[in-house]
């Protein structure tokens, strides 16, 4: 499992990418996928909706257990990704091309997000 570099992490397993034109794509990586099995349904946070950095958003819920789902940043919500609510398995499949979850217009990033070798250190994937 390999964590890519572009991206910047969590300590609560989410993924944010570089921000284009202020807006950022948010995922779970694919370490917290795996150990929630598989996803069979995803409550996402709607556009408009405020979201806070290190409070929950939403949840995604998998044979196993419900998990709740927290923003890496604080910013408002401009799309969520109806294929997953569609299909949460994109969720396991996919995580970090087509199970991302939402896209947001940061508003303030946290200071402690994680480069990919410092979540692969952290997570132990």
């Amino acid at each position: 499992m390999s964590n890519p570099q572009q991206l910047r992490y969590s300590k609560e397993h989410e993924w944010l990418s570089a921000a284009e034109d202020g807006v950022a794509t948010v995922g779970i990586t694919e370490h917290a996928a795996n150990a929630l099995g598989d996803v069979v349904y995803a409550d996402l946070p709607e556009a408009g909706a405020a979201v806070t950095a290190g409070e929950t958003c939403g949840e995604l819920e998998s044979t196993k257990s419900v998990s709740d789902l927290y923003s890496p940043v604080t910013g408002e919500v401009v799309e969520a990704n109806q294929d997953v609510v569609d299909d949460p398995s994109l969720v396991n499949s996919a995580p970090f091309e087509g199970g991302w979850l939402f896209k947001v217009r940061i508003t303030e990033e946290p200071k402690d997000l994680l480069s990919a070798d410092e979540y692969t250190e952290f997570s132990g994937s």
